[in-house]
């Protein structure tokens, strides 16, 4: 082959490598409905916009100034009611429900009720919704949660005290439940290399612990300690790894392109970006 030739191959392997990624299964983790249905049009429009191929998504109605706070299980039911409905209008969206674990029997009972109507993922959040993940509360909750087959989403930017300790001590008490911690301790992510020790501990960690990498990925993509945060993924296992957006804070195109930025090899990254959301949430190959 003449080296003009084998420019040109080169060249055109590297004009293709954008539209592989693109058109790669996709499942987007996390996605906030400010505006219910009306974020759902804006988030679908976005993605179109942007010529991003998404399989799937996974939706919250909380978040921003939407939050479940104690002292209302009313409002979070009508909220969770209107989650479920969206989903089931789009079979490709995957309805995540919240309770306050403060509320206690009150948000046990919910969660139990939306468990009955098919939810498979509850979140809750330490900061916006003022709890304190180490409280006896929230282990009940996510232990009830656990016995019922529902996944445990909680955020993990590392914006409280000991974020990262707290959680982890929460999975290790809930060997049962499995959990996605979301943005994977944010910039705290070097804690999370532990797990490489905790599994090798007999007996101690029930390997419960996934993570999403929205929003955070963004700000590691292309940084000083980028390789660093590829060695975490590496260490908690890439298998444990989701993607998500964070949307509307961050959006689809903004995350899937840090992805592909990551000195991750293509195998690694259909995972991430389909392959563990997937086999976790028994996905199609178009989505719920």
């Amino acid at each position: 082959m003449t080296h003009t030739r084998a420019l040109l191959v080169i060249l055109l392997a590297l004009a293709v490598a954008p539209l592989r990624a693109q058109q790669a299964h996709l499942f987007d983790m996390h996605v906030h409905l400010h505006e219910g249905e009306k974020s759902i049009a804006a988030y679908q429009a976005q993605v179109a916009a942007d010529k991003v191929s998404l399989d799937g998504a996974a939706i919250m109605w909380f978040g921003g100034g939407h939050q479940a706070l104690q002292g209302d299980p009313a409002s979070i039911r009508v909220n969770n009611d209107a989650v479920l409905a969206w989903a089931a209008k789009n079979p490709t969206l995957v309805p995540i429900a919240t309770v306050h674990p403060y509320d206690g029997d009150a948000a046990l009972a919910e969660l139990q009720r939306v468990a009955a109507r098919g939810i498979k993922v509850l979140k809750i959040h330490p900061h916006t919704q003022k709890f304190d993940a180490a409280d006896p509360r929230v282990l009940a909750l996510v232990k009830r949660a656990g016995e019922l087959g529902v996944i445990v989403l909680m955020d993990n930017a590392s914006i409280v005290p000991d974020d990262c300790e707290k959680l982890f001590n929460l999975a290790l008490e809930a060997p049962k439940t499995t959990f996605i911690f979301a943005h994977l301790g944010g910039m705290n992510f070097r804690f999370w290399n532990i797990l490489k020790a905790a599994r090798t501990a007999q007996g101690l960690f029930a390997d419960n612990i996934y993570f999403d990498i929205s929003a955070i990925v963004v700000i590691v993509a292309g940084s000083p300690i980028e390789d660093e945060f590829v060695w975490t993924i590496r260490n908690v296992g890439v298998d444990h790894v989701l993607f998500g957006s964070d949307y509307p804070q961050y959006s689809l195109e903004q995350n899937a392109s840090a992805l592909d930025r990551l000195r991750l090899d293509e195998s690694e990254k259909a995972k991430i970006r389909f392959g563990n959301a997937q086999r976790l949430f028994h996905l199609s190959d178009a989505g719920r």
